[in-house]
């Protein structure tokens, strides 16, 4: 796969980034003055941010191990993976089976080099520079890595909500779907609420700050339509906060009725 000039967006540490912003949200070092000031008017509309970015970290490294140890997968496509943090996809996933084979997809200029400096020395692991939606350049790119007649973990893990609906987050996941061989699972979540101010507020902050790379807050019902896809089967505890997610002994965040949450799970490929 080759990338062209207008593919990826330039790196400009005076516009945030959701991926610095996150990485800012989660107490990591790799942002700028201008993310950290757009997480602060984030944390004005909406407090629970931080701890909802924490909680939802949680979910992902849950989601993993509960990959590698119940289905026994052993390839994993981390869609829109973000800045490396601590208790990666890889690390997880290695715990349980050492020879998990992690592909992490971005096409923010900051992660993909940080990515690589971090990744080189595993051979298991890489990153591979591609916008999420361009599913048939994904599969080109990860020839050689990953056995596509071979069970693969999908993860769409708060990343949807950057998707504009003229990207149609419900199709990325219709089309990674067609390429997985039965025995795969697709894990998928993003951010709604049911507040429309809340959804208009963030949404509109979001698109501003980071030039219009941002999708927008969606509501539940939207999210549950993602999943309304032939072969793809939800399994408990169902599509929900995914702090909730298998998490009877993790603390919950106290929100206001009005809040919002990363709201999904995961489907196995029939």
């Amino acid at each position: 796969m080759t990338e062209s000039a207008g593919a990826f967006p330039q790196f400009d540490p005076d516009r945030p980034s959701t991926a610095r912003m996150h990485d800012w949200l989660l107490g990591g070092r790799n942002n700028y003055d201008s993310d950290r000031l757009a997480g602060e008017e984030l944390l004005r509309i909406v407090p629970s941010a931080r701890e909802l970015a924490r909680s939802n970290r949680a979910f992902l490294v849950r989601a993993v191990g509960h990959i590698a140890t119940r289905y026994g997968i052993r390839q994993f496509l981390d869609h829109g993976s973000g800045l490396p943090t601590r208790r990666n996809v890889h690390q997880v996933a290695q715990a349980v089976h050492g020879d998990c084979k992690v592909v992490y997809i971005d096409n923010d200029p900051m992660v993909l080099s940080y990515g690589r400096a971090l990744l080189d020395e595993n051979p298991n692991v890489t990153i591979l520079p591609a916008d999420l939606v361009e599913t048939e350049d994904i599969r080109a790119g990860v020839q050689g890595r990953i056995d596509f007649s071979l069970p693969v973990a999908a993860l769409f893990v708060s990343v949807l909500h950057c998707l504009p609906d003229s990207k149609d987050p419900r199709a990325v996941i219709e089309r990674t779907v067609r390429q997985l061989a039965a025995g795969s699972v697709v894990v998928a979540c993003q951010l709604v609420s049911g507040n429309a101010r809340i959804r208009r507020q963030v949404t509109g902050l979001m698109a501003e700050r980071t030039g219009g790379r941002w999708g927008r807050v969606r509501t539940e019902e939207e999210v549950r339509r993602f999943f309304d896809v032939d072969r793809l089967t939800v399994q408990e505890p169902g599509l929900l906060d995914v702090a909730r997610w298998m998490a009877e002994d993790v603390p919950q965040i106290r929100r206001a009725d009005d809040d919002w949450v990363e709201f999904g799970g995961l489907a196995t490929v029939e």
